[in-house]
C-alpha cells in the first residue's frame, strides 16, 4: 500500500506557489517541498489542517491511498 501526496495538484488548482503556501501554513519551504514531492515519512495533523484551510480542500484531496498491484488482496 502507498499513500500518495497530491499537494502539487491542489497548489496548481489554487494557482499557489510553494513559497506563498509555506508562508501561509507557517512551515519552511524545505519541509513543504519534502511533503509535496512525496518524500515525507509523516505529516502532522496540525499541518494537514492548515494546508486544508489555506487551500480550501479536504484531506482526501491532498492524501490518496493506492494499493500496490503486487500485493495480494483479501
Amino acid at each position: 500500500m502507498t499513500i500518495r501526496i497530491n499537494l502539487d495538484v491542489m497548489m496548481a488548482k489554487r494557482k499557489m506557489r510553494l513559497k506563498t503556501l509555506a508562508q501561509l501554513v507557517e512551515i519552511t519551504e524545505a519541509n513543504l517541498s519534502v511533503l509535496k514531492n512525496g518524500k515525507a515519512k509523516a505529516v502532522r495533523f496540525s499541518t494537514l489542517n492548515k494546508l486544508c484551510d489555506v487551500l480550501e480542500c479536504q484531506p482526501g484531496d491532498i492524501l490518496e491511498f493506492k494499493a500496490n498491484s503486487n500485493e495480494q488482496q483479501s
